[in-house]
Parts: structure tokens; C-alpha cells; sequence
């Protein structure tokens, strides 16, 4: 099988602050699980497309999502968010090369941290669906996160290891990978949000509204006792104590953005 050069870039691992680490997946443990010839196949065709449909945006940067787990009962419909960018123009010879840089759990562990890969792994992370996402941001958006992240340092800048699938928004003892990527943003767009809590404070002056997620009693302490990278602690009581959990998910990022102008519509890759 096949598959264009811009697809099937290796992925690096930035070590940015842990250093080597082993594979990694979105809130996933690994079930050292081989991926089938199907899998594979599907995941490079999305990949393929993807790329296709991104070099004819004309875009540098954008904000790129995949349906890798089943959020229906919380209607949500993407799972994880990340930047994916335009690699300096090879020659015109050569197709455009995109990179992805997004934050990823350590195989279900209260650890974080971020990768640099191609579309092709990406897109080949057991999917729940072959179904991907992605926004434009505004030109000047673009021109400001790119070179921030095209740099390993300045990626990494707002990075937090500490890992919780519902860390709270507006709080910095954890960071998940969605809020990673928010955060990220809010930097490069405002000189003075250096810290997570100055981007942070960007954020909520542009109106982020994070998702509202109604988990009971029950539901946390399970998910406590039985997944290292999930906590509840950074929450505020009032919030957590009537079942209300905030956290950044695609679908409100998508939404934000394009209600505030920093990007446009989202554009379905299937």
C-alpha cells in the first residue's frame, strides 16, 4: 500500500519537558492492540484526504480535530483538538507537507505530553470514526501561531505534564490536551499571556465558554478510583458538589472561535 510522502512522515516525539516517553494515546490506556490492515487502510485514506482538502484551503495553520472516542451521550461529537501546520514549502516540485503538533495522554497515566507527527498518525489513533474536522483561523491568527509552532520551546511554553481528561478551565495544577491547545493560542495572541493564567485571563475576556459536563456523585468517584488521568480536585466545590463539570472540549473551541472571529466555519473531512 501506498501512501503520499506527506502522509506518512514519521512521528517525533518533542521532548519538551519529560524527555523519551512511550507511545502515546488521547485518554486511552494502551491494550498493546496490533491495528488491523482495515484500520490502517481507513485511517491513511482519511489522512490523504485530509491533506488534500487542507493543501487547497490555502491556509498556513489550522485547527484540526478527530472523532476518536464516542461522545454522543455528552453531545459532543469531536474528541480530540490539535494545530496542524504548512511545513516550509519544499519546492514546486513537491507536494506541501503537513505537521500536526497536539498534546497526548501517556497510555491512560496522569502524564501529558506533547508530539509532533504527520497526518497519517494523526489519523491512525483506532478511531471511534473515520470523521476529522478543521477551522481556518483569521490570517493574522495563523501568522502569529505558526512560528510558535514550528519552535519546540515556545510549543511547550504553556505545557503542564500533569494530566486530567476533565481539568478544569480555569485552573492550572492540571492541562488536558484540548486546553493545551486553547491556551497555546490565547499566547500567541496576546504578548502578555506568558503564563497559563495570563492566557487563561485572555481567554475569558474573549468569551471562551468551556462545555458543561453533568457527571454525578457516582460517576467521579468511579472514574476517580479507576483512572489515573482523571481528576476533580481543581474544580470548584460549589460546581463539583451539584454535578457540574466545565472543562475545554472540540466542539466549544469550534464554536468559540467562530462566534468570535478568530476563525471560520467548521469544515467536516469524512
Amino acid at each position: 500500500m501506498n501512501a503520499p510522502p506527506a502522509i506518512l512522515r514519521a512521528a517525533t516525539l518533542i521532548a519538551f519537558a519529560l524527555g523519551a516517553a512511550p507511545a502515546a494515546q488521547a485518554g486511552r490506556s494502551c491494550e498493546g492492540r496490533p491495528p488491523t490492515i482495515d484500520t490502517i487502510a481507513q485511517g491513511l485514506r482519511l489522512a490523504e484526504h485530509a491533506a488534500r482538502v487542507l493543501d487547497a484551503s490555502g491556509a498556513q495553520v489550522v485547527v484540526i480535530a478527530r472523532r476518536g472516542q464516542n461522545l454522543d451521550a455528552y453531545r459532543l461529537r469531536y474528541s480530540h483538538l490539535a494545530f496542524a501546520y504548512r511545513e516550509a514549502d519544499a519546492g514546486p516540485a513537491q507536494p506541501p507537507v503537513w505537521r500536526v503538533v497536539h498534546k497526548l495522554n501517556q497510555c491512560g497515566t496522569a502524564l501529558g505530553t506533547l508530539y509532533r507527527q504527520g497526518l497519517g498518525e494523526f489519523f491512525l489513533d483506532d478511531l471511534y470514526e473515520y470523521e476529522g474536522a478543521f477551522q481556518i483561523p483569521r490570517p493574522e491568527v495563523q501568522a502569529a501561531l505558526l512560528p510558535a509552532l514550528r519552535d519546540n520551546a515556545r510549543a511547550a511554553q504553556l505545557n503542564t505534564p500533569a494530566y486530567s481528561m476533565v481539568a478544569y478551565p480555569w485552573a492550572q495544577a492540571y492541562q488536558q490536551s484540548n486546553q493545551w491547545a486553547i491556551e497555546t493560542l490565547a499566547m500567541t495572541q496576546e504578548p502578555a499571556a506568558q503564563t497559563r493564567e495570563r492566557a487563561q485571563a485572555w481567554l475569558r475576556l474573549h468569551d471562551y465558554r468551556p462545555t458543561t459536563l453533568h457527571l454525578g456523585a457516582l460517576q467521579r468517584l468511579g472514574a476517580r478510583l479507576t483512572a489515573a488521568n482523571v481528576a476533580f480536585d481543581d474544580h470548584p466545590d460549589a460546581k463539583r458538589f451539584s454535578n457540574r463539570i466545565d472543562t475545554v472540549t472540540v466542539d466549544s473551541v469550534f464554536e468559540w472561535m467562530q462566534r468570535s472571529g478568530l476563525g471560520g466555519p467548521v469544515q467536516v473531512i469524512r
